[in-house]
């Protein structure tokens, strides 16, 4: 299907409630090995909004690769990978642990591109959460859809990223990890947790990290940096992609009094997600 094709699924909308309840917050602090979670009526941690409002799928109506499968809310792109690239958030209001809130979702673009390695397509999409008619977070997200890499394709040398941390904490992902992650999210996509997928389909060593999960934890890290400041924006990009049983670093500094640089380092010293964070 063309570019001028999908300009068509520009502007679409949809909405969608749940519950904040207890049981996720709970299995969340459980699965990041945290000593407490948040109680009933707290704020709910940054970045755990991604628990929530995600599409409960048939199995029959998944694709190959284990997400929905083509078209619905989102345009039918054929390139067959696609992958959550990155997205900038704004946290405006809290949102309470055991609320209900509802997230609308407005495609803001869609716009088609050529990589080194062959056809890309970003989709845009704009969410925003709201609680008792307030809004709460504010998100444009990135989608990418690209062509599949032949098995047996080499992946280029990641360059050595060589800024220098103020602070940094040291992540184990085990796939008991990445299997309660997806499991949380409703994640099907099988490169977290089928791993003769991930290797001889999709051409990754080893089962994939989830992009979401790392910036979670960026998120945290953060917080855990700037005391009792709270967060009000968010931004960050996936560079390179992080596998189970390679331990990566989280890192940051101050950029200035009020922003935060962080990323995550991979084993070999790369760059594998990038994030900008901004305290009141």
């Amino acid at each position: 299907m063309s570019e001028t094709n999908f300009q068509q699924w520009v502007g679409r909308r949809e909405s969608v409630e749940a519950d904040l309840n207890a049981f996720h917050i709970a299995a969340m602090s459980a699965t990041l090995d945290q000593d407490h979670c948040a109680a009933e009526g707290s704020p709910l941690p940054p970045g755990w909004q991604w628990l929530f409002f995600n599409p409960a799928v048939r199995r029959s109506e998944l694709g190959a690769d284990g997400h929905p499968a083509r078209g619905g809310f989102l345009p039918p792109v054929e390139l067959p990978r696609r992958m959550w690239a990155g997205s900038r958030l704004r946290y405006l209001e809290s949102l309470p642990v055991g609320a209900r809130a509802e997230r609308s979702s407005q495609i803001l673009s869609v716009v088609n591109k050529t990589g080194k390695r062959g056809a890309l397509c970003f989709v845009t999409v704009e969410h925003t959460i709201r609680c008792g008619g307030v809004d709460c977070i504010v998100e444009e997200q990135d989608i990418v859809y690209k062509e599949a890499t032949p098995p047996g394709t080499p992946a280029p040398a990641p360059e050595r990223f060589e800024a220098e941390a103020s602070w940094r904490q040291r992540v184990d992902p085990d796939t008991t990890l990445l299997f309660r992650f997806s499991a949380l999210t409703f994640n099907g996509h099988r490169i977290h947790y089928d791993l003769n997928y991930a290797r001889d389909v999709e051409g990754y060593p080893g089962l994939v990290v989830h992009g979401p999960l790392t910036a979670i934890l960026l998120q945290g890290f953060a917080c855990s940096q700037a005391g009792n400041r709270p967060l009000l924006a968010f931004d960050f990009k996936g560079v390179n992609p992080l596998f189970v049983n390679s331990p990566f670093d989280l890192e940051g500094r101050w950029e200035s009094p009020d922003v935060m640089d962080l990323w995550a380092r991979g084993p070999a010293g790369e760059l594998a997600m990038k994030a900008t964070a901004r305290f009141r």
